[in-house]
């Protein structure tokens, strides 16, 4: 059993694929019971911060498209139309649970910025005194390769650091890191625990993604490296576990589970 007593802050990620269809439309139970959860894990006493992804899919879905858009402008415009749709879901599950939100926009150069970076922390800090669940996604209106993140699990991890979390969980459509890419490789085995990234581990990842989602695990382990080396622990767990963010709370050892480098901080 985990024992996660010691985490006062978390950092939960959601992919596109664990709040959608098959066919690219929200799925309103999977975001209601992430609400549910979500609102339960702060009730315990704990900061919570929610990375969302899901706002191209919305504006998709809102404008009727056949398919995911490939051009820039075209993403661009599905997630300025999509945003808006996915946090006025949010908001209507959320407030039946009686838990505040607030809606954070972000773009890498924000991190790179020392005077955005400062803003950015003092915004968070206030917003979880308030009690609020701030729900972050990739300003993607606005972001380019130059100032964009690439995908929201490594966006997950950088807002880790940023607002110094104990804890990141990134909940996908899999299960974990496995020896091999599982759908591939029906003989691989998973992998619990990752006491340090090495370059054995990074070959396990490949090039696995979802059709939905931007990552696959190779950036979910670029996210470990990330939130790792700033003496994070990080884990990965399929969001479509019941129960899932209390089973990991009660020391259910689901998905796997990647060790901070804490000594490197001492």
């Amino acid at each position: 059993m985990r024992d996660l007593s010691r985490v006062r802050r978390v950092v939960v990620k959601i992919g596109s694929s664990s709040i959608t269809h098959e066919n690219g439309r929200l799925a309103l139970r999977k975001i209601d019971l992430l609400a549910k959860e979500l609102a339960d894990l702060h009730n315990s006493g704990r900061d919570v911060i929610l990375v969302s992804s899901g706002a191209i899919a919305a504006g998709v879905s809102a404008l009727r498209l056949c398919q995911k858009p490939q051009k820039t402008a075209q993403k661009q415009a599905a997630a300025a139309v999509g945003q808006g749709a996915l946090m006025q879901l949010y908001e209507k599950f959320f407030l039946e649970y009686r838990q505040s939100i607030a809606q954070i926009l972000l773009t890498k150069d924000v991190m790179d910025d020392p005077c955005q970076r400062e803003n950015a922390i003092n915004t968070f800090a206030q917003l979880l005194e308030y009690g609020v669940i701030p729900i972050v996604n990739e300003n993607d209106t606005i972001a380019t390769d130059e100032i964009g993140f690439g995908d929201n699990d490594r966006l997950s991890a950088y807002v880790a650091a940023l607002v110094q979390a104990d804890l990141l969980i990134l909940l996908s459509d899999i299960d974990g890191l496995y020896t091999a890419d599982p759908t591939a490789h029906p003989e691989a085995t998973q992998i619990k625990e990752v006491h340090q990234i090495t370059a054995e581990i990074e070959a396990m990842a490949g090039s696995t993604h979802s059709g939905v989602g931007t990552g696959g695990m190779i950036t979910k382990i670029m996210a470990a490296q990330i939130a790792t080396e700033a003496g994070i622990d990080m884990m990965i767990a399929n969001a479509a576990e019941p129960d899932v963010l209390e089973r990991i709370f009660e020391g259910e050892e689901l998905g796997t589970y990647f060790y901070g480098c804490r000594e490197i901080l001492a």
